[in-house]
């Protein structure tokens, strides 16, 4: 059985550019890079880029969401904008949230609340057409 997230993988265009974006800028911890790939941690889970072809669908809303504090929501997001990374869909959902482009355009976002907020906002809000199993 399926027990966690084991790792998430990303075709990247540049691993420079990518390690430096990933490292510099999203503050994820470098564990190895080589010419075709590199490996982060984000706490426990384990991000690989690997170079080869990226397929962006722009009306796909498959994405990857990284955890920050809501205290420094605002200074990352600063620092991503800054980088020249292009936001592809504005916050829709509750709390602080922001989507962006990886320099080789895979979808990512940054978001600041739970999975217990977004329950107790759902019941508040979604109606009685959602069954809930939490």
């Amino acid at each position: 059985m399926i027990n966690r997230i084991n790792h998430i993988t990303l075709s990247v265009k540049d691993i420079i550019e990518s390690f430096k974006f990933y490292k510099d800028i999203l503050g994820l911890k470098p564990v190895m890079k080589s010419k075709i790939s590199a490996y982060f941690t984000a706490e426990n889970t384990w991000i690989a880029l690997t170079k080869g072809e990226c397929k962006t669908n722009k009306s796909d809303y498959s994405h990857i969401a990284f955890n920050i504090d809501s205290k420094n929501f605002n200074t990352l997001k600063n620092r991503i904008k800054d980088y020249g990374a292009k936001e592809w869909q504005e916050n829709k959902t509750e709390g602080d949230s922001f989507y962006f482009l990886d320099p080789s355009g895979n979808k990512l976002e940054i978001h600041s609340t739970s999975l217990e907020d977004r329950i107790k906002y759902g019941k508040q809000h979604w109606g009685k057409d959602v069954e809930w199993f939490a």
